[in-house]
């Protein structure tokens, strides 16, 4: 034999292996665990998410090795469609190999079975008759006939051998199953992203990752009408229109071009008394570009509208651009003046402190909020036995913190409106700020809720800002800009150390040494230029003996409450207002006061923005969808459930019977019976052509 032959008939050898081994059991069970497990990572992790998302849950390095095998988008990721091309491939060269034998033995009677062969059946029974052999053959195919089986007589040496069948379309559910496998993988090929990728790799088409106008993107990042399939959001503010969506991909995304339009008239919403959207729905009028035709519709949750084989799912809601009044503060300086400002969600708007320039970027509203506003202990309440930095920073921390720390507690209330926003500097650097626009009753107190955050992904940070008795935080901005003024804060100190000593000390050494300690208290909890606050006497503290640090504790937190009761005073002196009477509310106000202003040296922004007014414009997120792979999916579970039938529900059963004359008289008959899966069933029939066979005419 030539070296070629040899070559020729090893690359035969290795072909049939390989394809022995696509078509194998094995094979496919591994690929379908590969399925699940891919099933399972897209179930846990969220698909198709902002990659920014992705980056701050998993870090820059996991991000990208995450991103390189694609599980933030593990149905289309090429590794996926690849396990499912070659499950197509080992189930379709299943079926190529055993459909054929499976069809053969649904025709064949299997009448080349011998006598000797049908005495060692477990299921067998033999009686003779007096009829002749033929009657007695015809006899017994006539009552195998009457108990459903197809019969066929074929002559044998010395005998007649009568062949039964029935259930042989059992076959058929090997055939379906394997077919339907086949049928629901290609419609989920279909309903993939793997046209678009097709566009992408041979028609040029590529995503778009900048900003703008969306008429105005070039062709290139634009998928049209003849686009199979794709699935995209489009949101719609009211009283606009879209005839586009948008196909998220990692590195920005497709327009997809949409054969209507859809102008939203009105979105509805309903809420449980938990906050949670009860109801939500759009309606809408849809204009047809190729006919012009238009009419309403009303798109809700579960109940999409299909029009011209696209799809449209009320999927959530936003904001559309709703108008924002507000009233700026500063948080920096001296100076307590207001002013005016106006926003529009979506958009940004320039902003002006001093010599800096900031970017207010509007990101969300909100026209009413349910919180846990549920009373617990105070705040300020400090367990015994932690030492003074400790007592401090759970102080921060209580003071600091979630708008809704009592989860478990159930008492919800609505507390009003709330803004977000980013406040972006001239490096780029931006924090992200939430403002309840009514005051909330915490511990009993109200206040308003000015949060923080520096990422996206952590929770924001609550400053509570005390309402004064205009129900506004005038008195409180007064007083943060009075900390802020040393010629303030030196009348105050004067202020406390005349008002703690008899008149006739009040100009005395001791006097002096209590004004200075009374300034010195001011200027280490204003900071001055430094970190202020609770953690700034803290730090103070540090540097007296530990024996002593409580008592000092105790002594500094007298004077700084009575100074900043005179700071106060001095502050309203100074605006021509009258002074304040001292009350009971008035000293949980100038608590809660001084709690805030430690808090805003953490808060990070030059303005306090309150919202004043607002004009809400809803908008309705609606996913478009193209599935064509769903029809063809339908028909590839009904064959799944026909399949399953046919194997389960459908039993096989073969009957011979050997018919030959006997040796004293008459004639001998020997049944056999089989079938693939012994049943009680089987038992009872079996039984029963046992008792009816052999029965006289």
């Amino acid at each position: 034999m030539s070296t070629t032959g040899i070559e020729l008939k090893t690359r035969r050898r290795g072909l049939a292996e390989a394809v022995e081994l696509m078509s194998s059991m094995r094979f496919a069970i591994t690929l379908l665990v590969m399925i699940a497990i891919a099933a399972i990572i897209g179930t846990i992790m969220q698909q198709d998410r902002a990659m920014p998302d992705y980056v701050n849950q998993f870090g820059p390095f996991w991000f990208e090795v995450f991103r390189k095998i694609g599980l933030y988008t593990v149905y289309s990721a090429w590794w996926f469609l690849l396990i499912l091309g070659f499950l197509i491939v080992s189930t379709s060269l299943c079926i190529a190999r055993n459909a054929p034998k499976f069809l053969r033995d649904m025709r064949s009677w299997r009448d080349a079975v011998r006598e000797e062969s049908l005495r060692n059946f477990h299921h067998r029974t033999e009686w003779t008759a007096p009829l002749a052999m033929v009657p007695l053959a015809q006899q017994t195919a006539s009552r195998l006939v009457d108990a459903g089986y197809r019969t066929k007589m074929v002559d044998k040496p010395g005998g007649v051998l009568v062949a039964a069948k029935k259930g042989a379309a059992n076959k058929f559910g090997y055939i379906f199953a394997h077919t339907a496998i086949i049928v629901i993988l290609l419609g989920g090929l279909l309903d993939s992203n793997l046209p678009i990728r097709f566009q992408e790799w041979f028609m040029g088409k590529t995503p778009y990752a900048g900003t703008g106008l969306i008429s105005a993107i070039a062709p290139q990042h634009r998928l049209g009408l003849g686009n199979p399939t794709f699935r995209g959001n489009t949101m719609i503010p009211e009283g606009q229109a879209s005839d586009t969506a948008l196909l998220q991909q990692a590195d920005g995304v497709l327009v997809q071009d949409l054969p209507f339009t859809i102008e939203l008239k009105k979105f509805i919403i309903d809420f449980y008394t938990t906050g949670m959207p009860k109801l939500f729905a759009s309606e809408v009028v849809i204009r047809d570009h190729e006919t012009g035709k238009t009419f309403p519709a009303t798109i809700k949750v579960n109940q999409p509208l299909i029009y011209r084989g696209v799809a449209v799912y009320q999927s959530s809601f936003d904001d559309g651009g709703s108008k924002l009044k507000l009233t700026g503060w500063p948080m920096t300086g001296t100076g307590d003046k207001s002013f005016a400002i106006d926003g529009e969600v979506g958009t940004s708007t320039e902003l002006k402190q001093g010599a800096d320039t900031y970017a207010v970027e509007w990101s969300g509203f909100r026209p009413f909020n349910v919180e846990n506003t549920s009373q617990n202990n105070d705040a300020r309440a400090v367990a015994k036995g932690k030492s003074f930095e400790e007592q401090f920073a759970q102080t921060l921390s209580q003071h600091t913190g979630s708008a809704a720390k009592n989860a478990g507690n159930k008492e919800l209330k609505n507390v009003g409106p709330s803004v977000q926003y980013k406040l972006r500097d001239k490096t780029g650097q931006a924090r992200e700020f939430l403002n309840y626009m009514q005051p909330v009753t915490l511990e009993g107190h109200e206040v308003f809720l000015a949060g923080v955050r520096a990422n996206p992904s952590d929770p924001f940070s609550f400053m509570r800002i005390p309402a004064d008795d205009e129900h506004g935080v005038r008195e409180w901005m007064r007083l943060r800009a009075a900390l802020a003024d040393p010629a303030l804060r030196a009348e105050a100190a004067r202020r406390y150390a005349a008002r703690a000593l008899p008149p006739g000390d009040a100009s005395g050494t001791l006097a002096t040494q209590l004004q200075e300690s009374a300034a010195k208290t001011l200027a280490i909890f204003a900071g001055d230029g430094n970190q202020g606050g609770y953690l700034a006497v803290s730090k103070f503290l540090e540097r007296i003996p530990a024996a002593e640090q409580e008592k000092a504790a105790t002594v500094f937190m007298k004077m700084l409450n009575g100074a900043m009761w005179e700071l106060w005073q001095a502050a309203r002196a100074r605006d021509g207002a009258a002074p304040v009477t001292p009350t009971e509310t008035h000293g949980r106000f100038l608590q809660q006061a001084t709690n805030a202003l430690s808090d805003s040296f953490f808060y990070g922004a030059p303005v306090f923005l309150a919202l004043d007014d607002f004009k809400e414009i809803k908008a309705s997120v609606l996913q478009v969808t193209r599935s064509p792979g769903k029809k063809v999916v339908y028909v590839g579970c009904l064959l799944l459930v026909l399949g399953i039938f046919s194997m389960f529900y459908i039993r096989e059963r073969r009957v011979w019977v050997w018919v030959k004359p006997a040796p004293d008289g008459g004639t001998h008959a020997l049944m056999a019976m089989s079938t693939q899966r012994k049943t009680l069933d089987f038992e009872r029939e079996f039984d029963d052509l046992k008792n009816k066979l052999p029965q006289s005419a």
